[in-house]
């Protein structure tokens, strides 16, 4: 008796068995072909990918004319680019991964975090820097500005060389401007630059810069320290600190930078001599700190080189300079930074409180990363 039990259908089973055959025949679903339903073949398949194709517009051919509001249709690829760049699909750089420190450590980055310096240790700024801190536009637009007569402070207009301090009136255009100090710790990254990207806010040609690869700040902007070479990688430094990129980009604070560089052939001695005594370029003289010799394969030669500036494309001029052609060159250290080797292309890492608080008094800054002591 069970078996024939489970044998028989139960009534509800019969009934969803029903409903489920007439859904399928309204949805052309059946497996049967008796309502006239047949999957598409390869032969109507390719028939009606053709008659998509042919309802498509065709590409404009030289000498036609664009039709109305086609313009922003048909970009080309520099103008793709630029619009690309702009909507903010450039990919951006994903974190290198970092082992948290012990719960001392934590706790000392947590209170560095939050620590800000009280308004009677600021004093004067340049207004010109003050306004661009408080992300008005750059240094140079705001020193337009200023020039133009559109600034007051206290009611009165002033000119370049004016100092601000907290609890001035300024005001722009008669509007007052609630300026943003410079009171906390800077933040530091460090990027590994690949080739291919350009070190610059906007490229008319619509290339990816490396500001596209890096997070937004809300409160402030990044500051390169200094620049690589469109087709040179390696490491990039950036700083909210227009100060510290001051001090390690000027001259005369004689920071150095260290490459490494692959040629195609080899530096005769004298020739490595020369180059650590001084060659003359159509820049001036130029010269390594140090130079070494790092071996190679084939025909290629790896050369670790050592040098106080960054003049444009200096590495490159001063090995073409025995026709000898660069074939790879990478920033592997700038000053303290040296490039981690986990640090991988496109990478980036941002310096935790205590490492940013470090690299200030490396640099011989105060705390918020100005030329000031406190």
């Amino acid at each position: 008796m069970k078996d024939q039990r489970a044998r028989r259908p139960q009534p509800a089973i019969r009934e969803r068995n029903a409903k489920q055959q007439q859904t399928a025949a309204t949805a052309g679903r059946r497996t049967t072909r008796d309502d006239g339903w047949q999957p598409l073949g390869n032969k109507a398949r390719a028939e009606l990918a053709q008659s998509k194709t042919a309802a498509k517009p065709r590409p404009a051919a030289a000498g036609d004319k664009p039709a109305a509001g086609a313009a922003g249709a048909a970009t080309n690829e520099r103008g793709a680019g630029r619009s690309k760049a702009a909507r903010g699909d450039v990919g951006r750089a994903k974190r290198m991964k970092q082992r948290k420190g012990s719960q001392k450590e934590v706790a000392i980055q947590k209170q560095l975090r939050e620590k800000r310096l009280p308004t009677k240790h600021l004093g004067e700024e340049r207004l010109q820097k003050a306004l661009a801190f408080t992300g008005l536009g750059s240094r140079r637009e705001m020193e337009e500005v200023i020039e133009g007569g559109r600034v007051s402070i206290n009611g009165q207009i002033v000119g370049l060389g004016a100092k601000v301090k907290p609890g001035d009136d300024v005001r722009v255009d008669g509007k007052r401007v609630q300026l943003k100090w410079e009171d906390r710790l800077p933040r530091i990254v460090m990027y590994h630059k690949q080739e291919g990207e350009l070190v610059s806010r906007d490229d008319p040609e619509g290339r990816v810069t490396v500001f596209d690869r890096l997070h937004k700040l809300g409160s402030s902007k990044w500051i390169a320290i200094g620049r690589l070479d469109f087709n040179t990688s390696g490491l990039l430094l950036f700083t909210t600190s227009g100060d510290l990129a001051n001090r390690m980009m000027h001259p005369s604070f004689g920071v150095e930078r260290e490459y490494a560089v692959r040629v195609l052939g080899k530096l005769e001695d004298a020739q490595m001599k020369a180059l650590a005594d001084g060659i003359e370029l159509e820049d001036g003289l130029a010269h390594f700190d140090h130079i070494v010799e790092r071996g190679g394969e084939g025909k290629n030669t790896w050369y670790h080189v050592i040098l106080r500036e960054g003049r444009n494309r200096e590495v490159r001029r001063m090995f073409e300079h025995f026709e000898l052609q660069v074939s790879r060159l990478m920033r592997v250290r700038f000053g303290m930074f040296a490039l981690p080797g986990r640090l991988k292309r496109g990478q980036f890492y941002e310096l935790n409180e205590t490492e940013v608080l470090k690299a200030l008094k490396w640099a011989g800054l105060g705390f918020n990363g100005t030329e000031k002591d406190y």
